[in-house]
C-alpha cells in the first residue's frame, strides 16, 4: 500500500557492536539524549534550519495536533505512517521564541516524541559517464561493433563472468519471481532494454516519484506516481545492471526476469533530504520488495540517523537491503557511508572490471586506397569536436608508438603542410608537456585535425587541445595507434574517414584492464564503522560498467563506483535466493560472504603478496554459483574483535552441513594487510594508501578440524591474539579471514577485523590553529578581542562584510559535536550549563550527532541555532566532541577547544 509520505536522503545506520548490542535498534532515542542538557541532531553543513523528523512514541500521535500544541508556525512536510516508522517531518517557519538552547530540546522533551533528527539536504554527485552513447531521437547513427547475444549463447559479459553469474544463468536462473525496489533517481522505463513501459506486466512494474522534477530543499517535495528518469541517468544505469534485456550491445542484466520497483528519491537537481529517503525505503518495503537496492549514502560511519534506522528495521523484517558504502576510498579508513553501515544492511564494495568498455564515435579508414575495403575504428570526441565529414590522409608525428613527447617541441622545418592531413600523435607524458602544447606545435605547421592515441588502456580519455587553428580532436586506443604506426612504417598510405558526429554510428569496443582489473577499486569506501564492525561485506565489479542510460541522454553509458557494484550484488541476491529457494537476508548474506573470493592488496601501484585489508574488500568478490550450491552454511558473515578497551578475544560460530554426506572441515587463517589509521607523527587520518605494518593477528581454534554429519551443525570458537609489534597511537586495524576447507571441495571464509589500539583514547580534535581549530578572519587566525562589525540578523547586509569565521577540524568520528556560544560580557541571555561551560546557545546546525571526521568553517552572524539574536558584546565559541565509545555524562570523555574572545558590534 502506498501512503502520501515522503522522506529525505540521509545515511542508513551503522552496525552495532557484535559483542554487546548486535541486535540493538540504532535509533537515537530522546531518553538517551536527555542525559546531556540539550543535544540535537543537526548536520551543520547541510541541515535545513528548523526542519526535523520525529518518530512518535505511540501510534495515536497525530501531526496537526502536535503542531498546534507547539504554538509555532509550522510547515508540514511528510506524514510518515508506516508499519516500521510512525512519525512526521516538518519545518518551523519562525524559530525564535526565546528558548535559550533551542527548539530542539523543547520538541525532544515532548512525551509523544520518541526520537528526533534534523532534516538534512543530501547532494547526490552529478553522474558523469566515462563513455556515453547518443540521443538517437535527435541524431542518426546506430550502435556497431558488437554481436547481439542470443538467449542460447553463453553469457560473456565480464562482470557476470567475474562473479559466476554466467554459470547460474546457464542453469536457467534469472531472478524470476523476485521483486527488487530501487531507491535512486528514477528509471527511464521507456528504454527498450528495460521493457519500454511502466506498470503491471512491465519489468518496471511499481514505484513512485517521491520528490518531483523541481524539488529544491528546503521546499517540500512534490511527489507523483511516475518515477521516470530522463535527466539524471543514475537510476536507469542501476536498473540495467539488474535487469536489462538482450540488446544491441550484447549484454543483459544479471537477473533479467526480476520485477523492478522504481522509487525516485531525487530529481533533476540531484538534491534530496533524509526524510524523503526514509519515505522511499519504507514505501519500497510496504510495496512488497524482497530486496532493496540503493546506490546513495552520506559519509558518517555511524548508524543512528532516520535513514539508517529505516534500513536496519527493514532488514530485520526479512528484506535484503543492499547499499553502496561510497567512493571515499582515497580518503582513508572509517568512511563508509550510511545507511550501508546499518545493522544487517549489506555494504557492497567495488572491484574494477577486467575490461574497459568503450562507446566511441565510429569512423573508418582505408589502406593504400584499397577499393571496397573499409576498416572500422572508433574514437573519443575531444575538444574541439570534429564537426563535419572529413576524408584526409593520416600523418604521424613519430614513427614510434611508444614515443613519450610527440610534438612537445616545435616540429622540424622538414614537416609538410599539415592543413590537409589528419595528424596522429601519442598523448605525451605530463612530465614532458600537455596536449595544448602538442596542439599548438601542430597548428604552427598548418595542422587542423588531431587524433591522439593514449599511452595505455587505463588512460583512454577525452583530450581537450584548444589552440588557434585546431578544429577537430579525438582519441583512439593504444592498439589502434600502434596499428597505424606499423602500417605507416611499412610505407602504406592511410586515409581516415571521419563522419559528421550528428550522423556517425557509435562503435563499441572493449580493451583489457591490465592495471586494476579484478582488484579492489581504489575509490571504494573503507570501513570499519566507528563501532569497529566490518564494512563492506563483500565486493562486485563496479569499476567501468556498461549499462543502460536514459534514451534522451544516450541510451547506454559506462560508469564507475560502488553505485554499480550495489545493484549487481542485489541481482546476485535474487539469483542465489531463487536457486536456494529462500529470500532470508541473513542466510543469503552469510553464504554469499563465506563463498566470496578474496583479492590481494593493491596500493594503486603494486600488487602485494597478502590479502587486501578486510575494511577495504570485506570477504572479497562474490561468487554467485558457489553461493547458490554451497552445502555449508555459517552462522555469521563477519567477526569483530573490537578495539583494546572493548576487546572480545573469543567468538563462537556454527557450521551447518546441509548436504547428504558427512563432511570434515579444517579450520585455518589467512592474514590480510594491517593498516594504520594515522601516519607516523601525524594527527590527521592517513589518505590512501594507508601505511601498513608487517605484523598480524594470530588465531587459534577450539578444534583445528571437525567432522559434521549430514544435516547437523557444530560450533567452533576462535580466539585472537592481536598484533603486538605495532604503534597503538597510530590506531592499527588488523584483519584477515578465518578459512574453512571442507573435504567435499568447498572452501568458506569469515572475514574478521579488530583495532590494536583504543578508539576512546583517540582525540576527536586538538586545540590550536596548527590543528585547524581557531577563530578566523579571512581564513587566518585572529588576534584576541578582535571586533567584528556586522549587520544585525534579519537586515540586508552591505557588501564586503567579514563575519567571525569559526573553524574546527575533526580528526576522528564523534558521537556528538557541540559548538556552544559563551558570553564573556553581560548579555541578559539565559544560560545552560554544560559541565563548566555556561552556554547561551549553539551555533546554527549544532549540536550534531554521529559525525564523521570533517572540517568545519562556520560564519557567526550573531544568530543562534534557535533564532535568538545575541546582543552586542564579547563572546567565544567552545567546540566539544564526545569520543568514540565515550560516556556523554563524563567530562573526561569529551574533547574541548575554544576560540579566542571576539567582539560583536552591529551596523546601525
Amino acid at each position: 500500500m502506498r501512503f502520501n509520505i515522503f522522506s529525505l536522503p540521509a545515511a542508513v545506520g551503522g552496525l552495532s557492536l557484535l559483542s554487546t548490542i548486535a541486535a540493538a535498534d540504532p535509533a537515537t532515542t530522546v531518553a538517551n539524549q536527555r542525559s546531556s542538557s540539550s543535544e540535537s541532531s543537526k548536520d551543520s553543513a547541510n541541515v535545513i534550519p528548523g526542519a526535523y523528523v520525529v518518530e512518535w512514541e505511540t501510534d495515536v500521535a497525530d501531526a496537526p495536533g502536535f503542531y498546534q500544541s507547539l504554538g509555532l508556525e509550522i510547515e508540514h512536510r511528510l506524514d510518515l505512517k508506516y508499519q516500521l516508522f510512525k512519525g512526521a517531518s516538518f519545518r518551523i517557519i519562525n524559530g525564535s521564541n526565546g528558548v535559550s538552547n533551542g527548539i530542539y530540546g523543547m520538541i525532544a522533551a515532548r512525551p509523544e516524541v520518541k526520537s528526533i533528527w534534523p532534516i538534512r539536504t543530501i547532494t547526490i554527485p552529478t553522474t558523469k559517464p566515462l563513455y556515453v552513447g547518443k540521443n538517437r531521437t535527435t541524431t542518426s547513427g546506430q550502435f556497431v561493433g558488437v554481436h547481439k547475444r542470443q538467449a542460447e549463447e553463453p553469457d560473456t559479459y565480464t562482470p557476470h563472468v567475474m562473479t559466476q553469474v554466467d554459470k547460474l544463468r546457464a542453469e536457467g536462473y534469472t531472478g524470476k519471481g523476485i521483486r527488487i525496489g530501487i531507491v535512486d533517481s528514477g528509471v527511464d522505463y521507456t528504454h527498450p532494454a528495460l521493457g519500454g513501459c511502466f506498470g503491471e506486466g512491465c519489468i518496471v512494474s511499481y514505484g513512485w516519484d517521491l520528490t518531483g522534477d523541481n524539488h529544491f530543499p528546503p521546499n517540500s517535495p512534490e511527489p507523483d506516481a511516475d518515477p521516470y528518469d530522463g535527466c539524471v541517468g543514475h537510476g536507469t544505469h542501476v536498473a540495467g545492471i539488474i535487469a536489462a534485456q538482450a540488446n544491441e550491445l550484447g549484454f543483459t542484466g544479471a537477473a533479467p526476469d526480476v520485477t523492478i520497483g522504481a522509487y525516485r528519491a531525487w530529481g533533476c537537481n540531484s538534491l534530496t533530504t533524509n526524510d524523503i529517503l526514509l519515505d522511499a525505503f519504507n514505501a519500497a518495503f510496504e510495496d512488497g520488495s524482497d530486496i532493496i537496492s540503493c546506490s546513495a549514502g552520506q559519509y558518517t560511519g555511524w548508524a543512528n540517523d532516520p535513514w539508517g534506522i529505516a534500513a536496519s528495521r527493514i532488514a530485520a523484517q526479512g528484506v535484503s537491503v543492499i547499499v553502496a558504502p561510497g567512493n571515499s576510498g582515497r580518503s582513508g579508513m572509517f568512511l563508509s557511508a550510511s545507511p550501508a553501515t546499518g545493522v544487517n544492511v549489506t555494504a557492497a564494495g567495488s572491484v574494477d572490471n577486467t575490461i574497459t568498455p568503450l562507446l566511441l564515435t565510429a569512423g573508418f579508414y582505408t589502406v593504400d586506397n584499397a577499393t571496397g575495403i573499409r576498416e572500422p575504428f572508433g574514437f573519443i570526441s575531444g575538444g574541439p569536436e570534429f564537426a563535419e565529414n572529413i576524408t584526409l590522409p593520416l600523418w604521424s608525428v613519430s614513427n614510434r608508438s611508444e614515443s613519450a613527447n610527440d610534438a612537445c617541441s616545435p616540429l622540424p622545418d622538414s614537416t609538410p603542410d599539415l592543413s590537409s592531413k589528419i595528424v596522429l600523435l601519442r598523448v605525451a607524458d605530463t612530465s614532458e608537456c600537455y596536449s595544448s602544447t602538442q596542439a599548438t606545435n601542430v597548428a604552427a605547421k598548418g595542422g587542423r585535425y588531431l587524433l591522439f592515441y593514449s599511452q595505455s588502456n587505463s588512460s583512454i580519455a577525452t583530450i581537450y587541445a584548444y589552440s588557434d587553428g585546431i578544429t577537430g580532436v579525438g582519441t583512439v586506443t593504444p592498439a589502434q595507434g600502434a596499428t597505424w604506426i606499423n602500417l605507416l612504417n611499412q610505407g602504406s598510405n592511410i586515409n581516415i574517414h571521419i563522419v559528421d558526429p550528428a550522423a556517425a554510428d557509435i562503435r563499441y569496443e572493449a580493451v583489457t584492464n591490465d592495471v586494476s582489473g579484478d582488484l579492489t577499486s581504489l575509490t571504494t569506501a573503507w570501513g570499519p564503522t566507528w563501532e569497529v564492525v566490518s564494512k563492506p561485506q563483500f565486493t562486485a565489479p563496479g569499476g567501468n560498467i556498461l549499462a543502460t542510460w536514459p534514451m534522451v541522454m544516450g541510451e547506454y553509458s559506462v560508469l564507475s563506483g560502488t553505485s554499480m557494484s550495489t545493484p549487481l550484488i542485489a541481482a546476485i541476491f535474487a539469483l542465489v535466493g531463487q536457486a536456494r529457494g529462500t529470500t532470508d537476508p541473513v542466510e543469503l548474506r552469510n553464504v554469499i560472504s563465506s563463498t566470496s573470493r578474496a583479492r590481494p592488496w593493491f596500493d594503486g601501484t603494486n600488487v602485494h603478496d597478502i590479502l587486501a585489508p578486510v575494511p577495504q574488500q570485506g570477504s572479497g568478490v562474490v561468487q554467485a554459483y558457489d553461493a547458490a550450491h554451497a552445502k555449508t552454511i555459517l552462522s555469521v558473515s563477519e567477526i569483530s574483535f573490537n578495539d583494546t578497551e572493548n576487546f572480545v578475544a573469543q567468538h563462537t560460530f556454527s557450521i551447518r552441513n546441509t548436504g547428504g554426506d558427512a563432511v570434515i572441515y579444517k579450520l585455518g587463517h589467512t592474514k590480510a594487510a594491517t593498516a594504520y589509521t594515522f601516519a607516523s607523527g601525524s594527527k590527521s587520518a592517513s589518505q590512501f594508501p594507508n601505511p601498513t605494518v608487517d605484523d598480524w593477528a594470530e588465531l587459534s581454534f577450539s578444534s583445528d578440524a571437525i567432522g559434521i554429519s549430514a544435516g547437523s551443525s557444530a560450533e567452533v570458537t576462535v580466539t585472537v591474539v592481536p598484533p603486538r609489534n605495532v604503534n597503538a597511537t597510530q590506531l592499527p586495524v588488523y584483519s584477515g579471514l578465518v578459512t574453512i576447507e571442507a573435504d567435499n571441495g568447498e572452501t568458506h571464509n569469515i572475514p574478521y577485523v579488530g583495532v590494536a589500539g583504543s578508539m576512546k583514547e583517540t582525540p576527536v580534535f586538538l586545540e590550536g590553529p596548527e590543528y585547524g581549530t581557531f577563530l578566523g578572519y579571512f581564513n587566518n587566525p585572529t588576534a584576541p578581542n578582535t571586533t567584528f562589525t556586522i549587520p544585525r540578523p534579519g537586515t540586508t547586509p552591505p557588501g564586503n562584510v567579514e563575519y567571525p569565521s569559526i573553524q574546527a577540524s575533526l580528526l576522528f568520528g564523534t558521537q556528538m559535536a557541540r559548538a556552544d556560544v559563551v558570553a564573556l560580557s553581560e548579555t541578559g541571555l539565559p544560560t545552560t550549563a554544560f559541565f563548566d561551560i555556561e552556554s547561551v546557545g549553539f551555533l546554527s546546525g549544532f549540536p550534531e550527532p554521529w559525525v564523521v571526521r570533517r572540517n568545519y568553517r562556520l560564519g557567526f552572524t550573531g544568530e543562534l541555532a534557535d533564532g535568538t539574536v545575541v546582543p552586542e558584546g564579547t563572546y567565544k565559541i567552545v567546540f566539544s566532541g564526545l569520543r568514540v565509545f565515550g560516556d556523554r555524562g563524563k567530562r573526561e570523555d569529551w574533547d574541548f577547544a575554544e576560540t579566542v574572545p571576539f567582539v560583536i558590534r552591529y551596523i546601525e
